[in-house]
């Protein structure tokens, strides 16, 4: 019997449409992958049926995709230790980033079947007292979250708004080509979720640099659905019904805060779930083939060199 949580007949009809999802066909596609994981000795990855199903929607229920998107994340994570390791919520400057509310799941979407869509602020955080990698790590937990909790993101994909307000060269200075190529990596091959849409707001000098750094890394399918909005939010309402937005950004929706302090409660509660993430990943000596290494996924030497194969 498959232990999954009910989807919204809009969702169901989405997932069949979009995604090949056949109702019948889900518990032998889970059994398929458990055994595939159950062989492969590398990979220590979760196997509830929740968390598996979740790469078969994302691969659109092709085996072999979900085979090597799951492969993909588990080895992804491993190689960016400093993104993916020590993610306990409780720790008093973890709870601080938290606070922040740098990148924050919006409550509402546009229908029933629609994206998620989240937004992300990083000029509310200091730079001279935090590093890109310390924000990064609280968007991975919340991203994790999403995966587990979240059907439209699942199934319908996420919408992004990134608000460059306030947004300094010391910010930019912290995104090197190394960094940024390991974002788009863990986004675009090491993730099930997809990408619809990004729009970038409040744009300041000096934005071009790293937005054409980060396009260099993207698939022509992710560069073709950017837009660049300048401090014109009537162009991003066109895309963005005003109504789902914050009230801070002249929406109907809660206020920053109210989201932040939802969020800072629903991470908190996963705080078992992201010590025993600790766990899983992948162990590059017993991969069969050449290793997965932060050398060959990033083009770079790693924190996990001395996991290659002699």
């Amino acid at each position: 019997m498959v232990n999954l949580r009910p989807i919204s007949t809009a969702l169901n009809e989405k997932a069949k449409r979009e995604l090949n999802e056949k109702p019948e066909r889900i518990d032998e596609d889970l059994a398929a992958l458990r055994q595939w994981l159950a062989r492969t000795p590398h990979i220590r990855s979760r196997i509830d049926d929740q968390f598996l199903v979740t790469f078969l929607r994302g691969c659109k229920y092709s085996l072999e995709r979900a085979k090597e998107k799951i492969d993909m994340f588990y080895s992804v994570r491993t190689a960016i230790p400093e993104l993916m390791r020590n993610r306990d919520p409780d720790k008093d400057r973890t709870r601080e980033i938290i606070r922040l509310g740098v990148g924050l799941p919006l409550p509402l979407t546009d229908g029933p079947d629609a994206p998620r869509i989240m937004l992300i602020r990083p000029g509310v955080y200091d730079p001279k007292r935090y590093t890109i990698e310390e924000v990064i790590k609280v968007s991975t937990m919340i991203n994790d979250i999403l995966m587990l909790e979240d059907d439209n993101m699942v199934i319908a994909g996420q919408v992004g708004i990134l608000d460059l307000a306030n947004v300094t060269s010391a910010h930019f200075l912290q995104f090197s080509p190394t960094f940024v190529k390991k974002m788009t990596m863990m986004s675009q091959e090491g993730s099930p979720l997809r990408q619809k849409g990004f729009h970038y707001i409040n744009t300041p000098t000096g934005f071009e640099t790293v937005f054409n750094m980060f396009k260099s890394f993207m698939s022509e399918k992710n560069r073709s659905r950017l837009y660049v909005h300048g401090s014109n939010l009537d162009k991003l309402y066109q895309h963005i019904p005003k109504r789902l937005l914050p009230k801070e950004y002249g929406g109907e929706s809660s206020s920053l805060q109210e989201i932040t302090a939802t969020w800072e409660k629903k991470i908190l509660s996963y705080r078992e779930y992201f010590l025993e993430e600790e766990r899983y990943g992948t162990d590059e000596r017993k991969r069969v083939g050449k290793a997965k290494t932060a050398e060959s996924l990033f083009g770079m030497e790693g924190s996990f060199r001395k996991l290659e194969v002699d």
